[in-house]
């Protein structure tokens, strides 16, 4: 089989890894970037979205292509999943605990600290954390000027000492799970200090109970998913976010995952 993992131009130090474990499972992966318009998408088997981490200030041209690739061979995961999830605000409709949250401008809620952020954003990118509820909202309502939709949360403490767990799943099936470093720095000019810092660690039974609740969720079959919790200040595990676009899936935490990715993809195709 022939499946294109489709990347972009910059880094991504999973791409060989991942290619190297489609070939032990008679897959023949070829990096493509997404956007470009020369590719053939009906030549391959299936496209694999992977490392297409720059669509995020392109996200309408981003899921027009998902849905022509779609159209032309097996997205995975599929076009709905990825314009669903490209837009946070699916985390109102899913049920399950999430961090508070305040979808406008108005009306703050009194919280120590805040953080405010777009819909549609990744990696703390148009993101700010700040004590200062007047910057809060002065910021929630510049964003809001550009006609994005808002989101203002709470800044929860116990990431400090805990962190964010992030849970891996391949064709459903749990993987690994790791602790990812707060990437909100006190210092706005060092708020990826704690980006790519991780360890491996095992869920707690309440966090592998609500990260199986959060995938029950979504009907489509996905070929991956991470699943991003944190506990509030009374330890109930909440979810950050459902990673199901371009997640990065930290290979190097677990010797195992990139061949239980690939069978899970050998599975999907076969």
């Amino acid at each position: 089989m022939k499946v294109a993992y489709v990347t972009w131009d910059g880094w991504d130090d999973e791409r060989e890894v991942m290619l190297a474990a489609w070939l032990g499972a008679d897959i023949e992966g070829a990096p493509v970037r997404w956007d470009d318009p020369h590719v053939d998408w009906s030549s391959f088997d299936a496209a694999v979205v992977r490392s297409t981490w720059d669509y995020v200030h392109r996200r309408d041209e981003f899921t027009a292509w998902a849905r022509r690739a779609g159209a032309a061979t097996r997205l995975l995961n599929p076009a709905t999943v990825l314009t669903w999830n490209t837009d946070k605000t699916y985390l109102r409709d899913l049920g399950v605990p999430i961090v508070p949250t305040h979808w406008s401008a108005i009306d703050l809620p009194v919280w120590d600290e805040y953080v405010v952020k777009p819909a549609i954003s990744a990696g703390a990118r148009d993101t700010i954390r700040t004590g200062d509820r007047q910057q809060a909202e002065a910021f929630a309502v510049e964003l809001e000027s550009q006609g994005r939709t808002i989101m203002v949360q709470p800044y929860l403490e116990t990431v400090e000492h805990e962190g964010e767990l992030s849970l891996i799943y391949f064709g459903g099936q749990f993987s690994h799970a790791v602790r990812r470093n707060a990437m909100l720095a006190h210092d706005m000019g060092d708020r990826d200090a704690g980006n790519g810092k991780f360890s491996l660690r095992d869920p707690d039974e309440d966090q592998f109970e609500l990260a199986e609740r959060v995938l029950g969720q979504v009907a489509e079959e996905l070929l991956y998913a991470r699943v991003d919790l944190v506990r509030m200040p009374d330890g109930e595990p909440v979810l950050i976010e459902l990673e199901l676009t371009e997640p990065y899936l930290y290979l190097k935490a677990e010797f195992d995952a990139p061949d239980m990715f690939a069978k899970a993809l050998a599975d999907l195709l076969s």
